[in-house]
């Protein structure tokens, strides 16, 4: 198995009209192709194309996942540094109260959020079969 990425650091430039631009665009939304550039260059190098449409309500779905996920990461994140935080002040005896009562939903936050960024992970990652 070749596991070596090629890089690819040469440069070709095309210039198109709008309407050229326009009929290439419209050729690659009917592909299965993510970038235009890999599109392209299927194209000019004769590699074969898998022409079908796209489930363009999944890329959407793919789009708002990977938003979800990021903020997911920083309401996680915020979380955890407002309880460092408060650990700091835990010799008063409400916080400490406080906390240990609000440690049980805490941490039934922090595995739903686990839990949401492993689907959305597993759901990204298999988006290919779309």
């Amino acid at each position: 198995m070749n596991d070596k990425k090629i890089i690819k650091d040469k440069w070709l430039h095309l210039r198109l009209s709008n309407e050229e631009l326009l009929q290439l665009q419209k050729a690659f939304s009917k592909t299965t192709e993510k970038k235009i550039s890999k599109y392209a260059r299927n194209i000019l190098l004769g590699k074969p194309m898998i022409a079908t449409y796209r489930n363009l309500s999944m890329d959407s779905l793919l789009t708002a996942f990977v938003q979800l996920n990021k903020t997911l990461n920083g309401i996680a994140n915020n979380y955890n540094q407002s309880v460092h935080r408060l650990h700091t002040f835990d010799h008063d005896p409400q916080v400490r109260a406080w906390l240990l009562s609000q440690s049980e939903t805490g941490q039934m936050l922090l595995e739903n959020i686990a839990e949401i960024r492993l689907l959305i992970r597993k759901i990204t990652e298999d988006d290919s079969r779309y």
